[in-house]
């Protein structure tokens, strides 16, 4: 990880911010972060791997496609050049204006239902967005040599592959641009206002909407903890109450399994071990 040293000069020299309360939050699977402030104004900052930077930046630039319709999400700041994010040694490094507000809590059920009814209106007024940047859904590799690093795990991602694709084959799921990584902690709600929003659009792609909420539902412990969560996006969302009740075991499943790959090619025995407890407690 990058020192504060490395952020506070990367800041000055991208993009002639002063940084102060240099502060990180917590991680995501697709990014680090950081919040300071600059002058009067408060800030995120996002690093990426190099891989995602295309991705994040569609991703930048969805968040000003929610902002024109109203709907808060941090506004990306571009470089001195005029760039959407600067290349540094561990990734890309972007950016955005904080929303104001505080971070959501997945454990109360209150914050829960602005949880869920933030991503489902993201959900719709993201299903115009086009950008090149936006990454096709793609199903892990079943074959990839680092399944091999425990027993089990080869085996469970062969499974929730095989169980995703009979879905998607035999069930007409609604398709349209996903955030990727919606932690409560990127939603955030201002007590001065009632007004709720997200800090990032995610590393931005395309596939079935119900994996991001599988996504959140994951973070938020698994089903029976995300009851509140799951009415707030069925309040909102475009996804039927049907097609959400059929879908989500199995992409939650799959969540969970790219959970442990991700756990395994980075080496996070951690990682890896919450999602073989997770993956296990599944039903079928």
């Amino acid at each position: 990880m990058p020192d504060d040293d490395f952020l506070r000069s990367t800041l000055r020299d991208q993009w002639h911010l002063d940084p102060t309360g240099l502060t990180e939050v917590p991680a995501t699977l697709l990014s680090r972060g950081w919040e300071f402030a600059a002058g009067a104004a408060r800030y995120t900052a996002r690093l990426v791997e190099t891989a995602a930077r295309q991705a994040v930046e569609a991703g930048l630039l969805a968040a000003e496609h929610l902002r024109a319709r109203r709907i808060d999400a941090g506004e990306p700041v571009r470089t001195l050049g005029g760039a959407l994010t600067a290349p540094v040694p561990l990734g890309a490094l972007a950016v955005l204006r904080r929303v104001p507000g505080r971070c959501l809590d997945g454990r109360d059920p209150v914050d829960q239902q602005w949880w869920g009814e933030r991503l489902g209106a993201v959900h719709r007024a993201l299903q115009g967005f086009r950008h090149p940047g936006l990454r096709p859904w793609q199903l892990l590799d079943p074959g990839a040599g680092h399944l091999d690093v425990e027993p089990w795990l080869r085996e469970a991602v062969t499974a929730a592959v095989a169980a995703t694709t009979r879905l998607t084959v035999t069930d007409q799921l609604t398709y349209g641009v996903l955030h990727g990584d919606p932690a409560p902690e990127t939603f955030v709600l201002d007590p001065a206002t009632g007004r709720s929003g997200l800090l990032h659009c995610g590393a931005s792609g395309t596939g079935p909407l119900v994996y991001d909420v599988a996504a959140a539902v994951a973070y938020a412990g698994g089903p029976e903890r995300a009851t509140e969560l799951l009415d707030g996006y069925r309040a909102a969302g475009p996804v039927s109450a049907d097609e959400l009740d059929a879908a989500l075991p199995v992409l939650l499943r799959l969540r969970w399994a790219v959970l442990a790959e991700r756990a395994a090619r980075w080496s996070c025995p951690r990682g890896l071990e919450a999602a073989r407890v997770a993956l296990g407690s599944m039903p079928g």
